[in-house]
């Protein structure tokens, strides 16, 4: 089988190394836009398992992963000079670039040589192949030329966000609420080396044009955020990569193919960055897909198959993303409450942990919860 697979972000390089390694005589020619060593951003996260999905499959490449990783147990609020540490919610991290170049080096091992500064204008440039697997990310060019037959929706939250870099290693995954006398704005800031920190700033609506941000450059912008984060920057400097404002984008497709063409990832679906979870669902569905067409010798049987047993699981991670974001939206009405009642609030935003798993969670925390609140 001659299968192209568009975009070399996590979930095309993963799949393209899965294939090729189950199957060797399959002839896979895998096309990237940008240079190797090119990404955007700076950190993605996992939640506690990390990538312990995958350990069962495929050990090698957790064990290529996890030393790279940097892992802590609890998250924590700073609201008004206070701070909240929610216990037992573990998450791992590591930078993007360096996810993506273990994964090239995965790929390469099994024979497949990534074409990169290599843009696939038309689907017409790859007739002859006997599988398309769109892993081309938020933009997909795949998506965009048949919207109606995927039936393809796209629409974006209200809130802006920039996310840029630094140099100071915070001790977990922190969010930062600071309330200045033009906005209220958010920091969503974990480390995932050493020396490195991701350092995503968020903001209403509101708050973005009172700013008048629509007017600044890149860096006046870099400038402003450093002054309202000072204190949590304690003395370092953001870092900028593309940091421009920008809309989360809400992905969905109501169907996963069309022809030879199948969606994988960002081209297919998108779970807000509050969740941390749009890489592990890339790589999952690069295994969906590799399990359906090792199930079903034909394409289109095996591309239905994906999609039905793929989506219910997709279509419920997603709705949660949604529930989550939703409290993002409203974050300054949030802020009014006290420390104690702020990240209870945040840790339930999801509607998928209830008292009883918040309890088994995070003993410290509920303890410190109801004794504010009376009960034992």
């Amino acid at each position: 089988m001659r299968i192209a697979v568009i975009g070399g972000g996590p979930g095309g390089l993963y799949f393209a190394y899965l294939w090729k390694k189950r199957h060797p005589d399959a002839e896979i020619d895998l096309f990237e836009q940008n240079a190797a060593g090119a990404t955007w951003g700076f950190g993605v996260v996992f939640s506690e398992q990390a990538l312990e999905f995958l350990r069962a499959d495929d050990p090698d490449t957790v064990e290529a992963i996890a030393p790279q990783m940097e892992s802590w147990k609890n998250i924590t609020l700073n609201l008004r000079g206070e701070s909240v540490v929610i216990d037992g919610v573990g998450f791992s991290s590591i930078g993007r670039l360096k996810l993506l170049t273990i994964l090239q080096q995965r790929v390469r091992s099994v024979g497949v040589m990534p074409r990169f500064d290599t843009v696939i204008q038309s689907v017409d440039q790859l007739k002859g192949y006997d599988l398309i697997v769109a892993a081309d990310g938020l933009n997909s060019l795949v998506r965009r030329s048949f919207e109606t037959a995927f039936g393809a929706s796209v629409t974006h939250s209200t809130n802006k966000f920039a996310w840029y870099g630094t140099t100071k290693p915070y001790a977990t995954l922190s969010q930062t609420f600071v309330a200045t006398e033009r906005g209220n704005f958010n920091a969503h800031h974990y480390r995932y080396a050493k020396d490195m920190s991701t350092f995503l700033v968020e903001c209403d609506a509101a708050t973005w044009g009172s700013y008048g941000f629509a007017d600044k450059s890149i860096e006046e912008s870099q400038a402003i955020c450093e002054d309202v984060f000072a204190a949590t920057l304690g003395g370092h400097k953001l870092i900028s990569n593309k940091s421009v404002w920008r809309n989360f984008p809400w992905i969905w497709n109501e169907r996963w193919s069309h022809r030879n063409m199948v969606l994988i990832g960002d081209a297919l679906h998108s779970a807000h960055f509050s969740i941390g979870s749009g890489t592990r669902l890339a790589i999952e569905d690069a295994i969906a897909l590799t399990k359906a067409l090792e199930t079903d010798a034909d394409i289109a049987s095996a591309l239905a198959r994906y999609e039905s047993e793929r989506k219910p699981i997709v279509k419920k991670l997603v709705t949660a993303a949604r529930t989550s974001a939703d409290w993002y939206e409203h974050f300054p009405a949030h802020m009014a409450l006290g420390p104690l009642d702020f990240a209870y609030s945040y840790i339930t935003r999801s509607g998928r942990i209830d008292d009883a798993r918040l309890r088994a969670m995070s003993p410290a925390f509920m303890n410190s919860y109801a004794a504010a609140k009376g009960r034992s």
